[in-house]
């Protein structure tokens, strides 16, 4: 399946210079959706993943699919201020700015294995965040998947990613 297809580029969003790249398209359609969700659940159903831990907001739609299949548990890490209990938090900086992320503080323990699900990786900023608040819960193991990958944007961030195994369904 091509899902560039069934993803919309809006350019000069959320600024401009910037060309977003909509899921929404995808998410609506049925066979895109499942084929995603199927795609991301095939990959990591042998590797033993307790938890997955997904970021606001689109992230939560696909990782919740994949938590079912994988008979996992769901964390959502949200934008500072948005989870009621406890927190641990991670800023970050954004190809336009930065913010700060935040995890409950009771969400992982060192038994899990974790997948890291995001629609996108840009910069590697949020994800590497995402890694950080996870590493503060001393889990046994960590993978990460992402729906698109803009691989043309290349920094130190995305490098300190590599020592991980990522899934990702499209490349730009």
């Amino acid at each position: 399946m091509n899902l560039k297809e069934t993803i919309r580029n809006i350019p000069d969003y959320p600024e401009k210079g910037i060309n977003f790249k909509d899921i929404t398209t995808m998410l609506k359609e049925p066979e895109a959706f499942n084929y995603v969700v199927d795609q991301v659940h095939e990959n990591f159903k042998n590797k033993g993943i307790t938890k997955i831990v997904s970021l606001e907001s689109r992230g939560f739609i696909v990782g919740g699919a994949v938590a079912y299949l994988l008979n996992a548990g769901f964390v959502p890490v949200r934008k500072k201020g948005k989870l009621p209990a406890e927190t641990i938090q991670e800023s970050y900086e954004l190809e336009y700015g930065s913010d700060v992320i935040e995890m409950h503080a009771d969400a992982l323990n060192e038994d899990d294995v974790v997948l890291i699900h995001d629609d996108l990786l840009a910069t590697g900023g949020t994800a590497l965040a995402a890694l950080n608040l996870v590493q503060k819960m001393n889990v046994k193991k960590v993978y990460f998947s992402f729906i698109c990958d803009l691989k043309f944007i290349a920094n130190g961030k995305k490098k300190a990613l590599s020592n991980y195994e990522t899934h990702t369904l499209v490349e730009y």
